[in-house]
């Protein structure tokens, strides 16, 4: 049993090899890993060949061996398909649309948001110059009226001395 535990603690996985080597295949990880527990289970010498309780455990160790190989193959199948799936890609696609749709109203929001202040200051201008202008309108409608009154007040006293 001991000699079990050494084997899966000094075995490396599937994902393990993967990182080690990236530019191999699964196939190829599979073969090194495989290659790799065969030198580890070489047979015994001697009494302990004809062991049956050896024979038992190369007989669970072979069928444990093949249900971590189907675990690890579905997992890396579940990720693998998880990660390239046309759902994937498609909500992937659709994620950088919406993004690239969020940057465009943020921009222009924002140049909406310069250009309003833009109008309000040209705005508030107008109504400065606006109140200027008033101010002036009524001056100069008095000065007209005084105007007026001195010209009709010339004219009365021109009339008055005969001309």
């Amino acid at each position: 049993m001991d000699e079990i535990k050494k084997l899966n603690e000094k075995s490396e996985t599937i994902f393990d090899l993967a990182r080690k080597y990236p530019n191999k295949t699964y196939k190829e990880l599979e073969a090194y890993r495989d290659a790799d527990r065969q030198e580890e289970l070489e047979p015994m010498e001697g009494e302990e060949q004809d062991n049956p309780e050896l024979f038992d455990w190369k007989e669970k160790y072979n069928k444990e061996h093949k249900l971590r190989q189907e675990a690890e193959t579905e997992t890396i199948l579940v990720k693998g398909i998880g990660i390239n799936s046309p759902e994937m890609k498609a909500a992937n696609k659709k994620i950088e649309e919406l993004q690239g749709g969020l940057e465009r109203a943020r921009k222009e929001n924002n140049d909406l948001y310069n250009r309003l202040a833009d109008a309000l200051e040209v705005n508030e201008s107008h109504q400065r110059l606006n109140g200027k202008l008033q101010v002036r309108i009524v001056e100069l409608e008095d000065d007209n009226k005084k105007i007026s009154k001195q010209v009709e007040d010339q004219v009365e006293r021109a009339r008055k001395a005969g001309l």
